[in-house]
């Protein structure tokens, strides 16, 4: 039997084309039913207060810079929402005296202009390198910085961040939110056309994909939008950088942060129930980590929510 049209987006894939019952089973879950969804190779985490859940993420990023060496280089590869935990991330480097000089770290994604064929400068007001160098990297005391070569933001030439995945860094974590079309970095579902007219990509052909230039499901575009520009859709390009699954799986552990800020109490239970049942779906892209080694979902307990009807 064929898949139903997307709910939202009818030339895209997304999570409203699932079979209806894993989505009643997602809406039903309480807090108690995720923390049992823990797993070997799938953690689920609570924290009690934003301060504790944003020290845990930034602390992420000092367990593993705290690990590298000349001869054993260590880096994280971080998002852009949340941001709260950047410049925590510099105080706490700052204040312990973390020397960043064989550290490493890559950005996770950048905005793409298709007008120019390039990355979105560093001016420009979404720039994602613009705010992981304002909020983090800037703030650093100058004797303790990272060299600037060992920072790795992704160009719409993506040679030369592909080969950094390559150059002999151990990735110890890379770090994500979850988007409202269920995406890590940007890896949104795609479009339903082609060899995926009828069923989305298979997770093994979803998976094969770097690093690369993608096209934005509507919904992304909306939630950038509302959590980064005050709702002005049109400032929002249509098309973005982001790392790959390919690179994800080099990464030793994927974390993931929910405050509840970005995606919807649905959301944030329905992906992670697919991954706790190993069900891998490409139109649900954050499920396909079902099948990566170490997983740990991050969830402050306030900003879980509920899914039952309210109206307003």
């Amino acid at each position: 039997m064929p898949r139903p049209l997307s709910s939202v987006a009818p030339a895209w894939w997304d999570y409203t084309t699932l079979d209806p019952s894993l989505i009643q089973d997602a809406a039903r879950l309480t807090a108690r039913d995720l923390e049992q969804l823990s797993r070997p190779g799938f953690q689920v985490v609570f924290y009690d207060t934003l301060e504790d859940f944003y020290l845990a993420e930034a602390l992420e990023y000092i367990h593993a810079w705290q690990q590298a060496a000349a001869d054993h280089p260590v880096g994280i590869c971080g998002p852009i929402g949340p941001t709260e935990q950047l410049p925590l991330v510099a105080r706490l480097v700052n204040e312990l005296g973390v020397s960043l000089r064989h550290a490493h770290f890559w950005g996770m994604d950048e905005w793409y202009d298709a007008a120019t064929g390039r990355e979105v400068p560093v001016s420009h007001p979404l720039s994602f390198e613009r705010a992981d160098r304002e909020l983090l990297f800037n703030r650093i005391r100058p004797e303790l910085r990272m060299p600037e070569e060992n920072l790795h933001f992704p160009k719409a030439d993506t040679t030369a961040y592909r080969a950094s995945w390559q150059a002999g860094v151990r990735c110890a974590v890379m770090q994500g939110g979850q988007g409202d079309i269920k995406h890590w970095a940007f890896n949104d579902p795609v479009k339903r056309e082609g060899a995926f007219l009828l069923e989305p990509p298979a997770p093994e052909v979803y998976r094969a994909l770097a690093t690369r230039v993608v096209d934005l499901h509507p919904v992304t575009l909306m939630q950038n939008a509302r959590t980064s520009g005050g709702g002005n859709v049109t400032m929002v390009p249509n098309q973005a950088i982001t790392v790959g699954p390919v690179e994800t799986w080099q990464a030793e552990k994927v974390s993931i942060w929910q405050a509840g800020v970005h995606d919807n109490p649905l959301g944030q239970r329905l992906t992670a129930l697919m991954i706790s049942k190993g069900l891998a779906d490409s139109a649900v892209p954050m499920s396909l980590l079902a099948d990566h080694p170490l997983v740990q979902f991050n969830y402050y307990r306030g900003g879980l929510g509920h899914c039952a009807v309210e109206m307003h």
